[in-house]
């Protein structure tokens, strides 16, 4: 706990040269397991370093304190900015401005969503409004109210139902992580 604190309303996790991360840190929602659900949210990262941070989702305790599932995954310094992503697992589903469909095989079929895989229309050092919408093998991301990235997983040896909602704060160089204003509803 001693990485997050309440800063100007926000929820707060800090790296700095006197404190530095070599661990993910994760903060977990004590709401419990999720299964279907709309969730929203406003969040930024601010580094003058390449940093990477998100949220996990209907994940899972790993290892001691790491966490395991899918997760809303950011980096700052790159053309994707925001992915829908699998720790410890698939790695990515979707880039920013792809929806991805998952066969009971575990093969995929990739489509664009247009406008959005062009140059992205947010830097993440800003706050942002996320809004994520899970239904059974569909997890859909909007930021700012665009359509970001869609997976849906028809992969039963890898879809995950239900988990645990966690902030991240990612090791690595200094940084500011911050979440404001969430809001869950279950569906």
């Amino acid at each position: 706990m001693s990485w997050w604190s309440v800063q100007d309303g926000a929820i707060t996790a800090r790296i700095t040269e006197e404190k530095p991360c070599k661990d993910n840190q994760y903060l977990f929602c004590e709401y419990g397991t999720m299964t279907d659900f709309e969730l929203k949210l406003k969040h930024r990262l601010v580094s003058e370093h390449n940093v990477n941070g998100g949220f996990q989702f209907r994940s899972e305790h790993y290892e001691g304190d790491d966490c395991k599932g899918y997760q809303v995954d950011n980096n700052t310094e790159t053309d994707w900015l925001v992915r829908l992503y699998d720790e410890f697992g698939r790695h990515t589903l979707a880039w920013r401005g792809e929806r991805t469909v998952f066969d009971k095989d575990g093969n995929t079929t990739k489509t664009d969503i247009p406008k959005i895989k062009k140059k992205a229309h947010f830097k993440l050092n800003k706050w942002h409004n996320y809004h994520l919408i899970c239904k059974g093998n569909t997890l859909t991301l909007f930021v700012n109210g665009k359509l970001i990235a869609e997976v849906v997983d028809n992969d039963p040896a890898n879809l995950d139902l239900s988990g645990l909602l966690a902030l991240q704060l990612h090791s690595g160089k200094p940084m500011l992580v911050q979440f404001k204003d969430i809001w869950l509803k279950e569906l």
